[in-house]
């Protein structure tokens, strides 16, 4: 039976639906010839098809799974399990915000210590576990969703050709996605917030998840620019800069108005407190609408690709695009030298003179 993508009314519940429902596949697909206890697997299976409350109740399952000698589960379920405590905590809104670069980072952070061979089994799990989502899920309408995700380059583990292509949006795109955030009509009490934070995104490339951590000290003038520090994955810190010119306005009329709001954190909302990814995802959706701009993925970290295409478009180098989005691999910021018009154009031109 399939399901839409986002069944279930919060993005916690949607991914363990379906973390739920590919531990139960794999229960009734991987080999199960040192299984010992096969009244022990048959009550595990029956309790998932009755489904779980809980990742830990999920845990449990896959255990008792183990124990009966079902031994591969936890190549597929240890992954699993710890990809829905990272992503849960992202306050992402909709499984379609999920792309390839948040599981490479989610993959970075998690297997630093492991070895090749564990490194690829959280690898299989991966592609294993959203391969069975794309054949799974439908909308009412017959539509399905496809993550397609591949990850060939990731970790050193190179295959045959690139990544998927990032969602970016093109140059006329951006033009009319900045007016948006001009004309939206927000809240006027955080217009200059809304503002502030989506141009700071698209400017300099930076996570949400970064850009929500921010603290006002971390907000260096330095001449026409001010400098960001940034604490990104693994704790670690860079620095990006953005042109003054480009949210002195907003920056002052923001930080008057936060006044009020007894926290250091940049962003926040009314109480004081931290926003979420999905909240902001919401917001930058609202204004690729209002602009007419259809995009794939339309969530905040779409800002992020079409910060790094500009940039290496503009620029053609690889090392700085790695530099500004704090990559920890040269590898991971290969995915945007997808659009080099310059040498595209020179292969474009190769049969002319047979013409």
């Amino acid at each position: 039976m399939q399901y839409p993508l986002d069944f279930k009314s919060s993005f916690n519940d949607t991914l363990l639906f379906w973390i739920e429902r590919f531990v139960r596949s794999k229960l009734n697909t991987l080999s199960n010839r040192q299984v010992k206890e096969k009244a022990k697997l048959a009550s595990v299976i029956q309790r998932l098809n009755h489904g779980v409350a809980s990742i830990d109740e999920l845990s449990q399952c896959a255990k008792d799974a183990r124990n009966a000698g079902l031994l591969g589960i936890n190549t597929y379920h240890k992954p699993l399990e710890s990809l829905y405590g990272h992503f849960t905590q992202l306050g992402l809104a909709s499984m379609k915000e999920i792309d390839e670069e948040m599981i490479s980072d989610f993959l970075a952070s998690e297997t630093g210590g492991l070895s090749d061979a564990s490194k690829k089994n959280w690898r299989i799990a991966m592609i294993g576990f959203f391969g069975y989502i794309d054949k799974q899920n439908q909308d009412n309408d017959g539509r399905s969703h496809l993550f397609r995700i591949e990850l060939k380059n990731w970790g050193g583990l190179r295959g045959q050709s690139g990544q998927k292509l990032p969602v970016y949006m093109t140059e006329e795109e951006i033009s009319r996605f900045l007016e948006g955030i001009e004309t939206y009509p927000f809240q006027i009490d955080l217009q200059a917030r809304n503002r502030l934070m989506i141009k700071m995104i698209l400017y300099t490339g930076i996570r949400v998840g970064e850009a929500l951590s921010l603290k006002v000290r971390d907000i260096i003038p330095e001449n026409d620019v001010y400098m960001l520090r940034i604490l990104g994955k693994g704790n670690k810190h860079r620095v990006v800069m953005i042109k003054a010119e480009h949210v002195n306005r907003y920056l002052t009329e923001w930080l008057a108005e936060k006044r009020k709001y007894d926290t250091d954190l940049l962003f926040c909302n009314r109480k004081g407190k931290a926003l979420t990814q999905a909240y902001v995802s919401r917001m930058v959706e609202n204004i690729l609408i209002s602009q007419g701009i259809r995009k794939e993925k339309n969530g905040a970290h779409m800002l992020r690709h079409t910060f790094a295409t500009l940039l290496y478009r503009r620029k053609k180098d690889l090392v700085l695009v790695q530099e500004a989005l704090g990559h920890a691999s040269l590898n991971t910021s290969r995915i945007y030298t997808h659009f080099d018009e310059d040498r595209l154009r020179e292969a474009a031109s190769i049969m002319d003179d047979f013409d």
